[in-house]
């Protein structure tokens, strides 16, 4: 799913005005203003972002959502692997918010390709919490299961005593 698109303008306050009007119908409206940057969006998340900064010639930013934080790291591997061009290595990037957590790379054309975890679709630690419970009940069962195997008698040596050796 696409998270947010940054569109480069040669005049910032001409396209925000623009945008403003033209996206109104839709429910966009300006969400924040950056000295540089106008995100615009519905129900309080910016989608469109508007930067100065166009020129022929200039290039889009991209971003993809993600569920969780495991995605965005298989993400930068996969397409620095697939030739693309490190712009920003996996982690939080707290001047968006605290729990923003995303990659960066160009691609061949010099896009910003993005992909980003938002605080609400990063994992819980109470879901952490329960998995790892989860995983040490199982880690005891085998346990006790081997134990108990361990612990029986082995028929082979005990039928009447020791097994005799053959001389």
């Amino acid at each position: 799913m696409i998270d947010h698109i940054t569109l480069r303008v040669r005049d910032l306050p001409a396209a925000k005005e623009f945008y403003q009007k033209a996206l109104a119908p839709l429910g966009y409206q300006v969400l924040m203003e950056l000295p540089d940057a106008v995100g615009m969006g519905v129900d309080g998340k910016p989608d469109l972002w508007i930067t100065s900064g166009g020129r022929e010639g200039a290039t889009t930013h991209l971003a993809f959502g993600s569920r969780d934080n495991r995605s965005v790291d298989a993400f930068h591997r996969a397409a620095v692997e697939a030739g693309g061009r490190d712009n920003g290595g996996p982690g939080i990037r707290h001047e968006y918010h605290p729990d923003y957590y995303g990659a960066f790379v160009f691609d061949a054309d010099g896009n910003n390709i993005e992909v980003v975890c938002h605080g609400s679709q990063l994992e819980k630690p109470e879901e952490v919490a329960r998995a790892a419970r989860r995983a040490v009940k199982k880690a005891v069962k085998k346990l006790a299961k081997a134990a108990k195997k361990l612990a029986k008698p082995n028929k082979k040596r005990t039928k009447k005593g020791t097994k005799k050796k053959k001389r």
